[in-house]
């Protein structure tokens, strides 16, 4: 016999039960017609029901997604100072965490659109069923139905369907709106929507817009500013409208009732904060840290190149990626860098008569400000505003302005016709024109001991366009190359003090083309023979291209190419200057010399971290073998090895840049010479002349500039670079003064200084170098066993040998015979001159 269990009087009244209500529907099914009809119909929809979810979730996105979700965030830029220059984004976009919303912020946009949030499950029915109400009324009228979507649900359309109006789509979102809620916490949710939600002004989440209304952060904002946010996801192009103002406080108003009906806020609270004006500020762009577009520009040519620009192209892109940027661009250098080339250019070229405008838009396509408005032209200079001549009719003219309105011209020039983009600024009840010269140029200043680039302006302005010519414009360096030239002298047996001929110096180019004279820049056949030294202050080109010939022009364009300035025929118009290459390899090859022959790539990125702040790229990783060491160990301070390649002797460089101080002191570059400073640098001119040149700078700090036409041409016969570009940089310099040191260039190892007479290049055992620049006496730096010998005749080998008699017996009167015998084993002394080092 089978015993039998507790639970089985249970499990054979279930089947009973089952099994009477299965008998009970077939009986039904047989005897009512009724019954049949509503069976037959119940199963048909509950088959399609499961048809149509299957259909519905195929291709649902996950929701575990949201559990790793990296939203789209913008590229932050960083100076040297840390502190934000600018960010590259197409939306506003901060990321916050639940925490840091107050929670008045979130009280509000639960008020205004989920006030269930914190006890659903994702989907509000009482909600849904009124949705589906209005959309029954709404239906074939063409407008949208509004209602019945939970936060939870908007988070869904936002970051995983999109937002395609349809009734599949609504289904999508509720059927996705079940899963979040089983896989995000509440506080998890509401943090994606606050961050994710489009707020109008290009604005995604409640700290952008918080910004971008207000210019506030949200820990920051009135309980009146939180209800305003929190009706924009309505619509947030329409509340947002200064016109409709009266609308936005209505609808704020009523936000603030439903807040106080939920317990979110008190009575009072909500009757004060309805008596706020809205407080909104003006839409404007996303303001810069720093001026410094071309600057900008070009670390945003980088990065592209490197990371690619959407998130398509790599978790790392520029507009999505969320990556942090340390640069070394110095906000103080910069800015001085650019008012210091602005006003070169203005001195210039801003007295000269209006003649053509920036841009020109046709006044019969379309708005006249869309027009404008796209054309993406501006300026950042005095009161100086762009703007398109909206009428002319005589003497009379109109201008209108971006905002949409409109002044008179006053002063008008024949030239100016209706539709020109032009620059004005205020003048009495209207505005006149003020004229952009049409002359430009470029400017960059470096660290030469890194490589760093801490300013760079390419034109006037970045805004009237993003041709940067201090990268991208290849000029004719004209003068500034000669110190390679007398580099590579240096390197094939020549000292600062060799003497060569400044005399007419031609080259025969064959049957066809004859003699090729060369000519010094103020056209005379030259004079007498001069040191190396003096060629190179004067910059006289006859000198230069002999010296050129003599050592060989294969190897001037080799030290030129390994200085990273160009690559170039051996011609020896070369030598002059007339290959084309840019500021910033210039300034780069100057960087060179001043850092004893080592060269670096010029940086503008120190590091690139990703959006959790790890490291992923570095300009340079400095090696200090020492410098983590326990305790001192009593040596030398330990010190970063050097960067950079090898390119030059260090005793060469040393030697050039000894000589181009004296381009400051005592020739083409005088003009600098009262900033006392030790300041070593070249100017330059070219044909033409069409571009004038300066590059030089301290043993710290690098820079250089030009100016010239873009489409090159005569700047006219006084243009020349000691009175155009190096009062530029003279500025610059006057401008930042304090961060320009005293310390003087130091000699690297292996490099005696020697006393010379100035204009012979002769060696002097009498006398010392004076402070003026004229001083005919000189310190001048030697390589071992190059420096001057000494070449006197008898009789002053005769007067020496008088004078040291004398000394030996004044000596031995003072010392004694006794002394005398004891010193007389004593070796013989030489002159100290004799004996290496500073003489």
């Amino acid at each position: 016999m089978v015993e039998t269990t507790a639970a089985e009087p249970f499990r054979y009244r279930i089947r009973r039960e089952a099994g009477g209500a299965w008998e009970w529907f077939q009986r039904n099914y047989r005897t009512s017609k009724w019954f049949r009809r509503g069976a037959i119909a119940g199963g048909v929809l509950l088959v399609l029901y499961l048809l149509f979810s299957i259909w519905v979730a195929r291709d649902l996105p996950s929701a575990d997604k949201l559990l790793t979700y990296q939203p789209p965030l913008p590229t932050i830029v960083r100076g040297v100072d840390g502190e934000i220059a600018d960010s590259y984004a197409r939306e506003r976009r901060v990321q916050l965490r639940f925490v840091d919303f107050p929670p008045r912020v979130y009280n509000a946009f639960l008020a205004a659109e989920d006030k269930t949030f914190w006890t659903h499950g994702g989907i509000d029915y009482p909600g849904f069923v009124g949705a589906v109400f209005d959309y029954a009324t709404k239906f074939g009228s063409g407008q949208r139905a509004k209602g019945g979507s939970t936060i939870t649900q908007q988070v869904a359309k936002n970051i995983l369907l999109g937002d395609e109006y349809s009734i599949t789509r609504k289904l999508k979102e509720l059927v996705l709106a079940r899963r979040i809620e089983n896989v995000l916490t509440k506080e998890q949710i509401l943090e994606l929507y606050l961050n994710e939600i489009p707020l109008g002004r290009q604005s995604f989440g409640v700290q952008a817009a918080s910004r971008a209304y207000f210019d506030k952060d949200v820990k920051d904002l009135a309980l009146h500013e939180a209800a305003f946010l929190a009706i924009l996801p309505k619509a947030p192009e329409r509340y947002g409208r200064a016109k409709n103002a009266q609308l936005a406080i209505e609808r704020r108003n009523f936000v603030l009732d439903q807040m106080a009906k939920n317990g979110f806020a008190s009575e009072a609270e909500v009757a004060q904060a309805k008596a706020m004006p809205l407080g909104l500020i003006a839409r404007r762009a996303e303001g810069k840290g720093v001026d410094a577009g071309y600057f900008l520009e070009e670390v945003r040519r980088q990065l592209l190149a490197k990371y690619g620009e959407k998130a398509e192209d790599g978790p790392n892109s520029v507009y999505a990626g969320g990556l942090w940027l340390r640069t070394s661009l110095d906000p103080e250098l910069q800015m001085s860098a650019r008012d210091a080339l602005r006003d070169g250019i203005m001195r210039f070229g801003g007295s000269r008569p209006f003649s053509r405008p920036l841009a020109h838009i046709d006044l019969g396509e379309g708005s006249w400000q869309t027009q404008l408005i796209v054309s993406n032209l501006g300026i950042a200079y005095k009161d100086w505003r762009i703007g398109v001549v909206t009428q002319r009719s005589g003497a009379s003219a109109t201008i209108g302005f971006a905002d949409g309105k409109t002044y008179p011209l006053v002063g008008v020039p024949d030239a100016l016709r209706a539709g020109d983009v032009i620059a004005a600024s205020p003048s009495g009840s209207g505005y006149a024109v003020r004229v952009v010269p049409e002359v430009s140029g470029g400017m960059v200043v470096e660290d030469p001991h890194r490589g760093r680039v801490y300013a760079m302006q390419g034109g006037f302005d970045s805004r009237l366009g993003s041709f940067n010519r201090a990268t991208q414009a290849e000029r004719q360096p004209g003068s500034t190359i000669k110190p390679f030239v007398y580099a590579t002298a240096l390197d094939y047996g020549m000292t600062p003090a060799s003497m060569v001929l400044d005399g007419t110096f031609c080259v025969y180019q064959g049957a066809a083309l004859g003699d090729k004279c060369f000519r010094n820049f103020d056209s005379r056949g030259g004079g007498g023979t001069h040191t190396l030294r003096w060629g190179l202050e004067q910059s006289r080109n006859l000198m230069t291209v002999r010296i050129a010939n003599d050592t060989g022009m294969e190897h001037v364009v080799n030290t030129i190419k390994r200085m990273g300035i160009g690559n170039y025929d051996p011609y020896l118009s070369m030598a002059l200057g007339a290959g084309d290459t840019t500021v910033q390899k210039m300034v780069n090859a100057y960087a060179g010399l001043v850092n004893f022959g080592r060269l670096n790539q010029p940086t503008l990125i120190d590091y690139v971290q990703d959006r959790n702040g790890k490291v992923i790229w570095r300009a340079k990783n400095l090696k200090c073998s020492a410098c983590n060491m326990a305790e001192w160990d009593g040596k030398q301070m330990p010190r970063f090895n050097p960067t950079g390649a090898q390119r030059m002797d260090p005793r060469t460089a040393y030697q050039t840049v000894h000589m181009l101080e004296g381009v400051v002191q005592r020739g083409t570059a005088t003009v600098l010479k009262d900033l006392n400073l030790p300041l070593f640098g070249k100017t330059g001119t070219t044909s033409g002349p069409t571009n004038v040149w300066f590059v030089g700078g301290t043993p710290d700090i690098v820079g250089g500039v030009y100016l010239g036409y873009d489409q090159p041409r005569s700047l006219g016969g006084y243009a020349q670079g000691g009175r155009i570009a190096a009062p530029i940089f003279k500025e610059f310099v006057q401008k930042t003064r304090e961060r320009w040191g005293d310390v003087p260039f130091r000699a690297p190892a292996g490099v005696r200084m020697v006393r010379v007479d100035r204009v012979s290049g002769k060696r002097v055992f009498a006398g010392n170098p004076g402070t003026d620049a004229k001083s005919p006496i000189i310190w001048e730096a030697f390589k071992p066993d190059t420096e001057p010998r000494r070449s006197i005749n008898q009789g002053e080998m005769d007067a020496k040998a008088r004078v040291l008699a004398a000394l030996e017996q004044a000596r031995a009167a003072r010392l004694g015979a006794g002394a005398r015998a004891q010193d007389s084993t004593a070796a013989p002394r030489d002159f100290v001159e004799e004996q290496g080092g500073i003489y």
